[in-house]
């Protein structure tokens, strides 16, 4: 499927997703970028990063102190290339993938670690 296809799918996916947060969290959800990429167009940009990453939160959690400088500024990125071939390229299993992975990321940005993330059924 094309990137762009596969970015319309998941920016309704996300969209739907922080509609259906609490009011509370919504607010705070929206101070964190959300950013759509290609990991096959990062991979030689970012050699730390993991080739099979489906999503990644970066800079600081919320309950950190505010950001002195623009790379620590909240960022979630979701790696659509990965999470459609990681669901075989069904569409159904993708907005799953999706939603899950940005709820995962959203997660690390409020603060939670793995385990916690994962007791939400978020892993």
């Amino acid at each position: 499927m094309r990137f762009e296809r596969l970015l319309s799918v998941a920016a309704s996916v996300v969209k739907s997703a922080l509609l259906s947060l609490p009011p509370k969290l919504r607010g705070e959800a929206t101070d964190c970028r959300i950013e759509f990429c290609e990991m096959d167009a990062l991979i030689d940009f970012d050699e730390d990063l993991d080739p099979d990453l489906l999503g990644l939160f970066e800079g600081n959690a919320r309950c950190d102190p505010l950001p002195e400088a623009p790379d620590e500024m909240p960022r979630i990125r979701l790696f659509l290339d990965n999470l459609w071939d990681d669901c075989a390229g069904d569409l159904q299993t993708y907005r799953h993938e999706v939603r899950i992975t940005f709820l995962h990321e959203l997660g690390h940005y409020l603060g939670l670690d793995e385990d916690q993330v994962a007791e939400l059924g978020l892993a």
